[in-house]
């Protein structure tokens, strides 16, 4: 992870200091990539703790194709809780719990012109099984018409999407993903969307039979947020450890379809429903989840520097 470290001393040295919408500040510069070979290991963040089930409980949520955060914290996850409740976004949201028409809505319930819906993930695997060299391997979530702040008086989702489209790449029987982030939070969301995207990768490529090959990430407006400088400063004087080791439920690799993908999705959250039924004790049923969730995908031989606290910019 030395050229995530590399990314920071970067931002610090050579970044414009300028306002953002969140009135926080940012320090920030444009348009940088990092490249991460899975051969090498998973990239899970070393200089502080990464909040690793939260990394696959919300993956689990964008492939379920909701936008309900009440479902999100089934699997004991409360990163979305923030925008979900934001002053500007409550007014407009159709229920209690929902932050609109966001990634996995978009992955999976794409609104066509002509008010058909396209499942991009299910075209996505498809594709990749049928005609891997195809350069149409893509997902996006940046729909304008549902999102633009500026034009459009009520928008349908609580925040644009960072992340905003990724492609895939099959050569030689491995399979590479490149992600473009269009706003990169150096500090709290970039280590958790390396992480992310790293792990989806290997999800597709243990569908298609294929082996994982390198996560890209091209990042456009690259910040860090003003009350994050000291943060940033502290990690940059740790040491990273080496990476970690995926290891990835086999149920993974005997799915064919994204059937059998939705099959296993709705088996977790049933399961989590199940578990909070089951357990009068939170602590419990903490435990019982943080399990299942181990069973998606854990990290073998990881070692972290603690956690560095930090406030989201919302």
């Amino acid at each position: 992870m030395k050229q995530y470290l590399s990314l920071l001393e970067d931002v610090l040295e050579n970044g414009a200091d300028r306002d953002d919408r969140t009135l926080t500040g940012t320090r920030s510069v444009f348009g940088r990539q990092m490249r991460f070979n899975m051969a090498s290991g998973f990239p899970a963040m070393t200089t502080k703790k990464l909040a690793w089930r939260s990394v696959v409980a919300e993956l689990l949520w964008f492939l379920r194709g909701t936008g309900d955060v009440k479902e999100l914290q089934k699997l004991e996850c409360h990163i979305w809780d923030g925008n979900a409740n934001a002053q500007y976004w409550k007014p407009r949201a159709k229920f209690d719990g929902d932050v609109g028409r966001i990634y996995g809505v978009q992955w999976r319930h794409w609104q066509g012109a002509d008010g058909q819906e396209v499942d991009q993930i299910e075209r996505l695997i498809k594709t990749i099984k049928e005609k891997p060299t195809a350069r149409r391997h893509i997902v996006t979530a940046w729909n304008p018409a549902e999102l633009d702040y500026d034009v459009q008086e009520k928008p349908l989702v609580a925040l644009c999407p960072c992340h905003v489209f990724f492609q895939f790449f099959v050569a030689n029987n491995s399979i590479s993903l490149q992600m473009y982030q269009r706003s990169c939070d150096m500090f709290l969301g970039v280590p958790f969307n390396i992480a992310s995207y790293s792990l989806l990768l290997h999800l597709i490529a243990a569908i298609t039979k294929l082996e994982p090959g390198e996560f890209v990430h091209v990042l456009g407006d690259t910040h860090i947020y003003k009350n994050h400088i000291d943060q940033v400063k502290e990690q940059l004087g740790r040491n990273p450890y080496p990476l970690s080791i995926l290891k990835l439920n086999p149920a993974f690799s005997n799915m064919e379809t994204v059937g059998d993908l939705d099959a296993y999705l709705a088996q977790i959250f049933k399961k989590a429903d199940k578990a909070r039924e089951e357990e009068t004790d939170e602590k419990e049923t903490k435990k019982k989840i943080y399990e299942l969730l181990d069973e998606v995908a854990s990290l073998e031989n990881y070692q972290c520097h603690p956690s560095i606290k930090a406030e989201m910019a919302v």
